[in-house]
């Protein structure tokens, strides 16, 4: 590749040689490795297990850079938190990439890089993929694409499923809720919040294999992404019939995100997470999965923070810290639009 081309044009989109030298210069040197190193149409994939999971997922947040990682990190732990949710171990990715004619190269590099170094602490490998460049307006900056693999076990394959679930049952989650949502609306806007906000972005793969490894009580898992916590819980309550009481004392919110929800009117329940996991165990073991999580960094602010009921069938309960008690419901629409 020229050093003097500093913006991506069309003609690197075209499959010629200048095209040839954007894959080698930028995509193969940061994503190298056997399987993509072969450069075939399709990829061919060893697997060990009966089953395998598939996700597909786009990204087209706005900015591209966040206080806490960038489009290609994030593309990287969104696909592998929802194969980990399912029950799957992650093991391979596709990622494609439409560009609009004069994103910036360098800008380009360090998101390329970025996906690869979180694909590698994830450890899974980025086996096939794709690059289209638009015209000037016809895309904002950069939008990519990917497809997730993982290889499932008999005993996990339920937990994606809300099988089994009764009263009784604890609501466990990983850690502060809001951060991401947050983090992306006060870099969008630059409102300049003293009180820093970073997102929690994050491969969550290790963590959820460590809790499925050592306890048996797992019933269900969801990542709260878009709509946030009160999305995944209102799913689930009219998904199983039953209700669900939450306690906003013990809801882990750091004070940035809160004190933006409130200057905002925003409800931290339906702010977007990307590094959160939200598991539905029996009441037995949710002191023994806090103890698990609590070892693993991305577990360290762990807590059970509701149960599920008998009461309010198909509802989701807040009880609030004065001692009342409201319905929290989904949103009809998305107060914060490309999040993700």
């Amino acid at each position: 590749m020229n050093p003097k081309e500093k913006k991506v044009l069309l003609s690197h989109g075209s499959g010629g040689r200048i095209m040839h030298d954007l894959i080698e210069d930028v995509f193969i040197k940061h994503f190298k490795n056997n399987i993509l190193d072969e450069q075939t149409d399709a990829a061919i994939l060893p697997v060990d297990s009966p089953e395998v999971a598939f996700t597909t997922d786009s990204f087209v947040i706005d900015p591209l850079f966040f206080p806490g990682g960038n489009i290609g990190k994030l593309a990287v732990c969104g696909t592998v938190n929802d194969l980990s949710v399912s029950g799957a171990t992650p093991r391979y990715l596709s990622v494609s990439f439409i560009i609009e004619e004069g994103f910036a190269l360098d800008e380009l590099e360090a998101i390329v890089k970025s996906l690869a170094e979180e694909a590698r602490c994830a450890n899974v490998t980025i086996v096939t993929g794709d690059t289209k460049v638009v015209n000037k307006g016809k895309c904002d900056k950069l939008f990519i694409n990917t497809a997730g693999v993982g290889m499932v076990r008999k005993d996990d394959r339920l937990v994606g499923k809300a099988k089994n679930i009764k009263p009784g049952d604890v609501i466990i989650i990983n850690g502060t809720i809001g951060d991401h949502g947050m983090a992306v609306m006060n870099a969008r806007e630059s409102f300049n919040f003293k009180s820093p906000v970073v997102s929690d972005c994050a491969s969550l793969n290790h963590l959820i294999r460590e809790v499925l490894d050592q306890s048996p009580g797992v019933k269900f898992m969801r990542d709260p992404t878009r709509g946030g916590v009160a999305a995944v819980l209102n799913e689930l309550a009219d998904k199983t019939g039953l209700g669900i009481e939450i306690d906003e004392s013990a809801l882990p919110i750091t004070k940035g995100v809160l004190a933006m929800c409130e200057l905002l009117g925003f409800d931290p329940l339906h702010i977007a997470n990307e590094g959160k996991v939200l598991i539905v165990a029996d009441t037995d073991e949710g002191d023994h999965i806090l103890e698990i999580m609590k070892k693993n960094d991305l577990g360290l602010l762990s807590a059970i923070i509701g149960r599920v009921t008998g009461d309010n069938a198909g509802k989701v309960v807040l009880k609030t810290e004065t001692g009342g008690k409201r319905i929290v419901d989904t949103l009809t629409g998305d107060p914060l639009p490309r999040i993700c």
